[in-house]
């Protein structure tokens, strides 16, 4: 909540509802008075907009030369030899694009599919907001990143708007809307950060790390928040090292505390392949690994071979223009919005210690 008046300070007042929350809130305080601003990425492998820019292309020249259209777009990246080609190859295999002579025309297939309204859907980039919206039967009770409900899960896939667990019961793809049901009990392992752009950071992920570490934020505190923070510290001072990551083997689980964030984890998770707990749903700090490994010597060699994220196919149906796209290549553009290679590497360039409790 933002308060302000005419020649006076701004100030800002940050409710916590739980110890989760007051948790992620010191971290995003701690980054902010480092000065940190997330820095802004186009979303990677953009080929299903390079299927239909070259459709757009088409429709607006009326042919498109086969040999001539890297010059419209003058060697960037996403047009470039030979991953363009592949795109091209499969609008043509599949009639979306038609060949005459050494030209390039809109085919029937993509009159039927998009030649509705004179191709306002061809046309139209975006055409939606990123969120989907989150309702209970017709009650709309939160909005969630796209990210929560794109990654592949295994048992009920959780939400946590309004305050409480919700699982999803159907994800309407086209119009962007999930539809949930209540979940009693505490929840269990469902993300508390849904807020956040498909799960926390590594920037923030490792800044709450600080915080357990004894980093406090340059803010005022009232006494509940001041002994919130001491007993998230307390309870969590031994999943935490300042130069490295932790394993723990707890009550038969294994657990890596990585504090690299949702989409590190996730990328490290797909690239433990059969080393991980297959039925742990990516979390922000640690991943759940086989509890028959010891040691550590599983690690090595990990960074050289890092995979992308698993994707629910399902979810194609919320990328726009993927119809144009081979779905192997629908799929890989969808997981490479999933994974943070930077942050896995870091992982895994850490020394690590393991704990046996």
């Amino acid at each position: 909540m933002t308060i302000r008046w005419a020649g006076a300070r701004r100030d800002c007042l940050i409710l916590a509802l739980t110890v989760e929350d007051l948790f992620a809130s010191a971290g995003l305080l701690l980054l902010w008075s480092r000065g940190y601003v997330e820095p802004l990425h186009p979303p990677p492998a953009p080929r299903h907009i390079v299927a239909q820019q070259f459709l757009a292309l088409t429709l607006q020249e009326g042919r498109m030369g086969d040999a001539l259209w890297p010059d419209w777009w003058h060697g960037l990246g996403p047009f470039r030899e030979p991953q363009a080609r592949t795109v091209l190859d499969h609008l043509t295999s599949e009639g979306f694009l038609e060949r005459d002579g050494g030209d390039l025309l809109v085919g029937p297939h993509a009159e039927q599919r998009f030649g509705r309204r004179n191709f306002i859907d061809l046309t139209a980039v975006f055409t939606a907001p990123p969120e989907f919206t989150v309702l209970r039967g017709s009650a709309e009770i939160g909005r969630t990143d796209p990210a929560l409900l794109t990654s592949a899960v295994s048992g009920p896939r959780l939400l946590l708007p309004a305050g409480r667990t919700w699982a999803v019961d159907w994800i309407d793809w086209r119009r962007r809307r999930c539809f949930v049901q209540p979940v009693e009990g505490s929840g269990g392992k469902a993300r508390w950060a849904t807020s956040m752009s498909g799960g926390a950071s590594f920037a923030l992920s490792r800044a709450m790390r600080d915080v357990v570490l004894g980093a406090d934020p340059p803010v005022k505190l009232t006494r509940r928040a001041a002994a919130g923070l001491a007993r998230v510290r307390e309870d969590s001072r031994h999943l935490v090292r300042p130069d490295g990551t932790v394993i723990v083997r707890d009550d038969g689980d294994l657990q890596w505390w990585t504090w690299a964030g949702n989409r590190a984890n996730a990328t490290l998770k797909a690239t433990l392949g059969p080393l991980a707990d297959p039925a742990q749903r990516v979390d922000d700090q640690y991943i759940r690994v086989r509890n028959d490994l010891t040691g550590t010597g599983w690690r090595q060699d990990l960074a050289d071979r890092l995979s992308r994220p698993e994707v629910d196919e399902r979810a194609l149906n919320g990328l726009k223009f993927s119809v144009l796209l081979p779905r192997e290549l629908a799929v890989e553009t969808l997981a490479s919005r999933l994974a943070d290679y930077p942050g896995a590497t870091t992982v895994l360039s850490e020394p690590v210690k393991l704990l046996v409790r």
